[in-house]
């Protein structure tokens, strides 16, 4: 692994007035799994830091920090081991105690959690545990509730626990900590349903759920959350065989209920016949593009306020495989979607006033993320270009962030195999 102890200021993007510094914090790291949302970074006033993790070779993680006072990188530190699985990165939390919690699935099998030796810092031995309530599970969704309580959503294959159900039954359960991550228990043992959100008896077997993102609304601590379905189509049970539909549900941390749009209380969970009456956005049909790509994507993004959200997902073209952006618009009455863009994959999202929101976005086989604006998804121009060296696969804008550590970049590498691990890892800011 080459490591740049400092940070390295690479070319200026185009725009000067809008301009992001790009530093590369480790070169030769694993690709990430390119499906779910994650929290990769997150800046610390207290100790004058931004703290982020990475996946590097073997899917290991990876923690590093940058010394906003130094203005320097610290050496990447080991953590845990990766298992050879793309899928389980790491996701990063800091509880209100001061320390740093990484979590990750371990792909279909486990939660494991890893806790900082000590408050507002990554130096020491970090513990590491598995999370008996968090059994096979993927793709782990972190956030924290106003009161400091701790959330992870997170996708359970059944199937791995009891042996018998189908492999494309796959719902969302989430995990609750309020002693700052020392014990969890999950959804079904908090509410007595056994999943948050999901199905078991799609007739197309759709059953499924690919959260595209979470995001908490800074003044109301509410969550959005979009979605979409995955499943072997109605006459095979495949898993993440057909893509079908978006949704978006709002979560309240505070009763653990679930709401539409339009305010409709679903109570402590959502099924089929809540997303389908009451938080479908968009209708897609079961099809693959090119034979290969799935359609929507897995990732969507989620912005405006409660009562006023947008959604941002794309498709893709049946013929060239060139993504086809949408905006999904409430109106307060209503979904309303239109093609804003084509050719881009939209990656993240920020609010950069009180109706605009700037995009980050890449194109496939490319360098460079590319910044847009749009004003809750009804327009859309460009802003700016980011540049990199190599194609990125993620964008995640860094929790509570201070320039110039806004986003964390995840680059993409050029195999599969984790033992590829020819990435880069940039940060960025203004």
């Amino acid at each position: 692994m080459t490591v740049l102890a400092t940070a390295v200021a690479l070319a200026p993007a185009v725009q000067a007035a809008q301009s992001f510094t790009v530093m590369t914090t480790a070169t030769e790291v694993a690709s990430r799994s390119d499906r779910r949302p994650v929290a990769g970074g997150i800046h610390d006033a207290k100790a004058g830091k931004t703290f982020i993790s990475w996946s590097g070779k073997d899917a290991d993680t990876y923690v590093q920090a940058y010394d906003h006072r130094a203005k320097n990188w610290s050496a990447p530190k080991f953590i845990a081991k990766g298992e050879s699985d793309s899928h389980n990165y790491p996701t990063m939390i800091q509880a209100n105690d001061g320390h740093v919690l990484l979590v990750r699935g371990m792909h279909n099998t486990a939660t494991v959690i890893s806790r900082s030796a000590k408050p507002h810092s990554l130096d020491g031995d970090w513990s590491t545990y598995e999370v008996d309530a968090g059994k096979a599970a993927s793709y782990p969704m972190p956030f924290k509730a106003f009161d400091g309580t701790l959330f992870v959503f997170y996708r359970e294959t059944t199937r791995d626990i009891d042996k018998v159900t189908p492999t494309d039954t796959r719902p969302m359960k989430y995990l609750v900590s309020k002693d700052n991550g020392r014990t969890w228990r999950n959804s079904a043992e908090l509410t007595g349903k056994p999943f948050a959100i999901g199905s078991t008896a799609r007739p197309d077997n759709m059953n499924e759920i690919y959260i595209g993102q979470l995001r908490q609304d800074p003044l109301t601590g509410l969550v959005h959350i979009v979605y979409t379905l995955a499943g072997g189509g109605p006459t095979q049970h495949v898993h993440d065989y057909y893509h079908r539909n978006i949704y978006y549900a709002v979560f309240n941390p505070y009763n653990l209920h679930f709401y539409s749009a339009s305010w409709r209380d679903l109570g402590h969970d959502i099924d089929d016949a809540d997303q389908e009456t009451h938080l479908k956005v968009a209708e897609t049909p079961l099809e693959r593009p090119t034979g290969t790509l799935k359609s929507p994507d897995y990732i969507q993004q989620v912005g405006g306020s409660v009562g006023r959200p947008f959604l941002l997902w794309f498709t893709f073209d049946n013929t060239t495989g060139t993504p086809l952006n949408q905006a999904s618009v409430w109106n307060g009455r209503a979904w309303e979607t239109k093609q804003v863009a084509s050719g881009v994959r939209t990656r993240e999202i920020e609010p950069v006033g009180l109706a605009t929101w700037r995009v980050y976005a890449t194109r496939d086989g490319q360098p460079n993320i590319e910044a847009y604006l749009t004003t809750l998804g009804r327009d859309w121009h460009a802003e700016t270009v980011i540049p990199t060296r190599k194609p990125v696969q993620r964008v995640e804008v860094i929790g509570n962030f201070r320039d110039p550590a806004r986003i964390l970049a995840s680059g993409a590498s050029s195999a599969r195999d984790v033992a590829i691990a020819d990435g880069d890892i940039y940060v960025a800011g203004r």
